[in-house]
């Protein structure tokens, strides 16, 4: 059995990469370990290409098993994993977005990279472990790939970076940055980034990339001395040979229509006027030559033709597909309170692309349940993104969100969550979702200021407004290159970077970058965060216009929470045997109860009447009774020596014979009878907690027969 095991430090912890061939039938895999966390990733290649296709068809799995941390988990009947959780859909978007622009472009052989947590010690990350045992895999696979990748975490704690903080740092630091990179010669080249951070500014961003640059060229050099002792051979991958007669009558039949048609400013004219051409196109060749090849061929040049023109349109010309600057936002208009009965709504728009954004206030015993093989806990705040196919102008089938759906919404969640009061300042559970009405490029970075809006339309006390905003980047092979603000449709799908960048006019809250290229220098990461803080700051303005700050009062429709402070030792009262009277009070009300085990009680309802209902009876079963107070009790059990009186719900007192009357009493039941109200006087309460009550001294001397 080949095997063999390579070590790196990092971070102070030991980094280590072992080949083996337990996956023996899959192109490349790799075990990666650090302390206790183990992940395995494998790289499959299929043998035939898929010829009906233009693009690499990469898929990424990301594979969390409850082994891993040593549970059992799931619902009572299904105990084996299923539908992948947001986190891990997230993890295999970032490992996919890393290594997708190290295949090469031509490549049409279906792949699968598969990584698999196997063990998981609470320490340390297998995120980062995914990223670089996906590059190890490929690096020493035959699959044509020009890696590696490394990838590192970069935190903060007490103002000093931190690599690769623990789980237990990362709840301390103000800063969480995945970057990944490749190494160039002598140069790192920044790759992916994905992040979040409490309002950071950029001078910090990039400190905190300087800081990991040493370590990222380290752990590529690593993987590099791995694979070139264990990769095998690359699968002879040939780019499809240039047919330079077929190019140059494609341009004469195409002429200048493509430019005109591709610089259309309105969308739908653009989209229209584009696939006419690709159809007239296609069709004329196909008369022509009758060969499936060349028309494959043709499609795939009209589209290098259109990414030719947006890139050379956009570094010589400084002109874009509808005619704006490079740094230019395009036009935006904002609204809120657009939705009658809903907690609060707002709606953003930027050219084409408009994002409606709509929150949901619940009490805390809506939070969602987390159950998952790294988290395990309560979520209260929420962010969902639907990408509707109407948004586009498509007609496709909607079967729940896709794996973008969960990205995109996890992102603005991102970005929102340092900005959203805590429990103890507001205890609500917050929802927001984002309906995409229309698309044209950025719509996560809409959906960030459209759920802001909502958020302060609804009143809730947010720290700060947030925008976000997605930049673009080309380049041509002399070195030149343009930064695009607000990228739209073809910036995006023929660009070479997406840049999105969220936060306040303090600083960044979210950062997501991918790239088509080999990475982006330095200089232009510095650049990117500059334009994409002037940006955001003018967006920020303009919402000031519509809702400078939160509501100061909730929507009228939002339930209202009262919050009480009982005794610990009341909550058994409150909750009764079997959940009796807990249940009997949300019967009776209709509000929602919500028990901590410090004795705080949250009381959620949409009408004042019912809340104050509720919050009257737990008052009285947790009332503490003291010597002195008079009460209306009702009579539950008469004895030959007294009678037991209710005061408060659960709570019983006894009445002696000779506290029921004036006078000497022979027969309890000649002065009272069970089911009787009568006013009782708490004259004693023993070391037990036993109630002595007087109906005696309650009672006025002229209230009594006069026979008596």
């Amino acid at each position: 059995m080949t095997q063999k095991k390579f070590k790196i430090e990092v971070a102070n912890r030991e980094l280590s990469i072992e080949i083996r061939n337990l996956t023996e039938q899959a192109n490349g895999s790799a075990f990666v370990r650090y302390g206790d966390t183990m992940v395995l990733a494998t790289a499959v290649m299929a043998k035939g290409k898929r010829e009906e296709t233009n693009f690499f068809p990469l898929t990424v799995d990301y594979e969390e098993r409850y082994y891993a941390a040593g549970k059992i988990k799931g619902p009572r009947y299904i105990k084996r994993e299923s539908r992948p959780s947001d986190e891990a859909i997230t993890t295999a978007r970032l490992i996919d977005r890393t290594i997708r622009p190290r295949f090469p472009k031509e490549l049409l052989q279906e792949t699968q990279v598969v990584v698999t947590c196997l063990s998981w010690d609470a320490v340390n990350d297998p995120v980062l472990l995914g990223l670089i045992a996906a590059s190890a895999a490929l690096s020493v696979s035959d699959i044509p790939w020009n890696g590696p990748v490394a990838a590192v975490r970069v935190g903060r704690v007490d103002n000093q970076f931190v690599l690769n903080p623990t789980y237990e740092m990362r709840e301390k630091s103000d800063l969480n940055l995945v970057f990944a990179a490749v190494s160039l010669g002598n140069e790192i080249i920044l790759n992916m980034i994905d992040g979040d951070s409490n309002e950071a500014d950029e001078e910090t961003i990039l400190a905190a990339f300087a800081f990991a640059k040493g370590e990222l060229k380290r752990i590529c050099a690593f993987q590099k001395e791995i694979a070139a002792e264990l990769g095998k051979e690359k699968y002879p991958f040939e780019p499809e040979i240039t047919d330079e007669v077929l190019e140059k009558e494609i341009k004469e039949v195409l002429g200048e229509r493509l430019e005109a048609a591709l610089f259309e400013k309105d969308k739908s004219a653009r989209v229209d006027n584009v696939d006419f051409l690709a159809e007239e196109l296609t069709l004329y060749f196909e008369k022509k030559y009758a060969d499936s090849q060349k028309s494959r061929y043709v499609r795939n040049f009209f589209d290098k033709e259109i990414s030719r023109l947006v890139h050379e349109n956009a570094i010589k010309k400084n002109k874009r597909v509808d005619a704006r600057k490079p740094d230019e936002l395009r036009e935006i208009s904002m609204e809120v309170g657009l939705l009658p009965r809903t907690h609060g709504s707002g709606l953003f728009c930027r050219g084409e692309t408009k994002a409606l954004s709509i929150l949901t206030l619940g009490a805390p015993g809506d939070q969602q349940i987390l159950e998952g093989m790294e988290i395990t806990g309560k979520k209260r705040f929420m962010h969902h993104y639907n990408f509707p196919p109407y948004s586009t102008g498509e007609v496709k089938p909607m079967r729940g969100p896709s794996r973008r759906d969960i990205g995109h919404g996890m992102l603005a969640e991102k970005a929102l969550l340092p900005l959203v009061p805590s429990f103890d300042e507001f205890p609500y559970t917050i929802r927001i979702v984002t309906e995409i009405l229309s698309s044209n490029g950025s719509t996560s970075m809409a959906s960030v200021t459209s759920s802001s809006l909502a958020l302060m339309d609804a009143g809730v006390p947010l720290k700060a407004p947030a925008a976000g905003i997605s930049l673009g980047l080309m380049t041509d092979n002399q070195g030149n290159y343009k930064i695009l603000t607000d990228i739209q449709g073809p910036e995006d799908h023929y660009g070479d970077m997406d840049f999105k960048v969220a936060g306040t006019a303090k600083g960044i809250t979210a950062i997501q970058m991918d790239v088509k290229i080999a990475g982006i220098s330095e200089t232009i990461f510095q650049e990117a965060l500059l334009a994409g803080k002037s940006v955001r700051g003018r967006i920020l303005k303009e919402m000031e216009k519509v809702l400078a700050a939160p509501r100061n009062q909730l929507s009228p429709w939002a339930p209202r929470i009262v919050i009480l402070q009982i005794n610990p030792e009341k909550i058994r009262e409150v909750i009764g045997p079997g959940g009796k009277v807990i249940n009997e009070i949300i019967d009776e009300t209709g509000v929602a109860i919500d028990i901590q085990d410090t004795g705080l009680i949250f009381i959620t309802s949409e009408k004042e009447e019912t809340a104050k209902k509720a919050v009257d009876w737990i008052k009285n079963i947790t009332h503490e009774v003291k010597v002195g107070e008079i009460f209306q009790g009702k009579i539950k059990r008469i004895l030959n020596f007294g009678a037991f009186a209710e005061i408060l719900p659960g709570q019983e007192g006894l009445i002696h014979i000779s506290q029921l009357a004036p006078y000497r009493v022979n027969r309890v039941e000649d002065v009272v009878k069970i089911g009787d109200l009568v006013p009782v006087k708490v004259i004693g309460i023993d070391e037990q907690g036993r109630i002595n009550l007087s109906l005696k001294e309650a009672k006025k001397q002229e209230d009594y027969p006069a026979n008596n």
